[in-house]
């Protein structure tokens, strides 16, 4: 499936060649959260077959390498074009390029599974990245196959088992938010697109009330089963944020905490289904337990409390992974605020009164600590320090994207260093329109190119900075069709964060964002933007 590329390319493209910094900014006294509202229904329909790209290469170092049970192991490449590198890892030196459909022998795969070793006609030719490969006979100590189209949609082969992607993260790795649910037309499209520009992640909500809406113990499996599908059998690994809609009127099951052990059910019955095993209906990796507890309007219109949510991470923690042992589950990230009263609690006083709840010791209620990254009016590098004493970005150490920072020192007080943290949202919008918004959007000089280019920085500022410790980076958004539903798309606050332009299934309206960081992705693999205009 290949669409119109050229739509919306002109001017716009030729200024990707030049991008700016921004222009002057206004602050404003306390952050608005971004929210993700619940879509409305619409009708569904069977998702079309793509053909995924490789994912960025992952930078990890060899130790204690699994070795293959005999000679005989093979890999076939599912890339269009793949670097071979003198060693497991993107710092090693590309040695040679090998083409799609070409086999090789494996020699061995490195610990973590995220490498293999290959040789041609019995002698080493070099390493090169696990997910672009198909691999044909079972190794010792790793899964049989590691597939990276995962098709989990199509009919197995007799007696074939269902092979889906690992739970595994790089170091940075490439995220964002999707809208699959309503909208089955364009959901396979979209998933494409973020397939053809590098990304390996989907975050997806999974709302409780659409799936348990009907009373305790009665599930509705038919859409979830198809986001579910869609996602494996394109290719990318599947983050499920599990929560309610906060402006949601009346639930059978209330509001947190009191629905702690109706909503850790409903997340066990979640993970048993996608449990990533040859008899699960689908494959979810990662799990994020609940939005924005901080914000009383997120936590049953009840003051914030950290030790109620520690417990009912913990709760969810355990549900889950009875069932689905690999998992990775993540808390809820923080909104960014300094409002300390009934409605709101600052992100970083709720991390370590969570901490403090949960003894200093996070196993048991996370694999990962989640967190929102959004930079505001700020470029990706600025300081916190200089946030805090600059009212041009916001004058609070929260309004900046490096915000992260704090948080990880919070990690590290506690001896959690070794766990990994993951930005479950982030970005910068360009909004003219909303009060709440505009004066860290336009008013701030930020317009497309300069999202574009923060986005962007923000993936090399990781890259250069946070290895090992960072995880996933899912930004903020994907676009949702349903903001076009009363004509005026530009009202919706979300719809100046996307990286694209909604537009229905026979359109492609890019923005500068989704190219720029298609480019960056994809020539971090040696591989190009397939809607580069440069290249139309």
């Amino acid at each position: 499936m290949r669409f119109n590329r050229l739509i919306q390319i002109g001017t716009l493209f030729l200024a990707l060649l030049i991008l700016v910094g921004c222009g002057p900014s206004r602050n404003e006294p306390t952050p608005t959260p971004t929210k993700t509202p619940a879509p409305a229904v619409s009708d569904t329909a069977q998702p079309a077959v793509s053909t995924p790209v490789p994912p960025a290469a992952p930078t990890v170092a060899l130790s204690a390498p699994q070795t293959a049970s005999d000679g005989a192991s093979r890999a076939t490449v599912n890339a269009t074009e793949l670097n071979v590198r003198s060693g497991p890892g993107t710092t090693f030196d590309v040695v040679r390029s090998i083409t799609q459909g070409q086999q090789f022998d494996v020699v061995t795969l490195s610990d973590d599974q995220a490498w293999v070793q290959l040789a041609e006609n019995g002698a080493p030719i070099g390493w090169t990245a696990a997910e672009f490969l198909t691999l044909d006979s079972a190794l010792t100590g790793a899964p049989a196959a590691v597939d990276n189209t995962a098709a989990a949609s199509a009919p197995a082969a007799a007696g074939a088992p269902i092979t889906y992607l690992p739970p595994t993260m790089l170091s940075p790795d490439f995220g964002a938010q999707a809208f699959l649910w309503w909208r089955p037309e364009v959901s396979d499209r979209d998933l494409m697109l973020m397939k053809d520009g590098g990304f390996n992640w989907v975050k997806q909500s999974f709302a409780w009330e659409t799936i348990e809406g009907a009373g305790k113990g009665v599930f509705d499996w038919t859409i979830a089963d198809r986001v579910v599908r869609e996602v494996n059998k394109d290719g990318l690994k599947l983050l499920a944020r599990v929560s309610v809609d906060p402006d949601l009127g009346t639930f059978w099951a209330g509001h947190p905490p009191g629905n702690s052990a109706d909503f850790a059910d409903y997340v066990r019955a979640l993970a048993e289904r996608y449990n990533c095993t040859p008899q699960a209906t689908g494959c979810i990796q990662a799990f994020q337990i609940w939005n924005e507890p901080n914000l009383a309007r997120e936590w049953g219109n009840n003051r914030p409390n950290p030790a109620e949510y520690a417990q009912f991470l913990g709760q969810a923690y355990r549900a889950i992974k009875a069932v689905h042992p690999n998992a990775i589950v993540i808390n809820a990230g923080m909104a960014p605020t300094g409002d300390d009263s009934a409605l709101a609690m600052p992100d970083d006083k709720f991390y370590d009164l969570m901490y403090q709840a949960m003894g200093g010791n996070s196993d048991g209620y996370f694999d990962m600590l989640g967190v929102h990254g959004a930079g505001f009016a700020a470029p990706p590098e600025i300081d916190p320090a200089e946030a805090d004493n600059n009212d041009r970005y916001g004058g609070h150490r929260f309004f900046a994207f490096r915000r992260v920072e704090d948080i990880r020192a919070i990690m590290e007080r506690y001896g959690d260093g070794d766990k990994k943290v993951v930005i479950l949202e982030f970005g910068w919008t360009f909004d003219p329109i909303n009060p709440s918004y505009r004066w860290h959007g336009a008013d701030a000089g930020i317009d497309q190119m300069v999202q574009a280019d923060y986005m962007k920085r923000a993936f090399e500022y990781a890259e250069a900075n946070w290895q090992p410790w960072i995880g996933v980076m899912s930004l903020l958004t994907m676009p949702n069709l349903d903001w076009l539903n009363d004509g005026n798309p530009q009202d919706e606050e979300q719809y100046w964060w996307a990286i694209m332009e909604p537009s229905p299934v026979d359109q492609l309206n890019f923005r500068a964002a989704y190219i720029v960081l298609c480019d960056y992705f994809n020539r971090k693999n040696g591989q190009f933007c397939p809607y580069d205009p440069a290249r139309q």
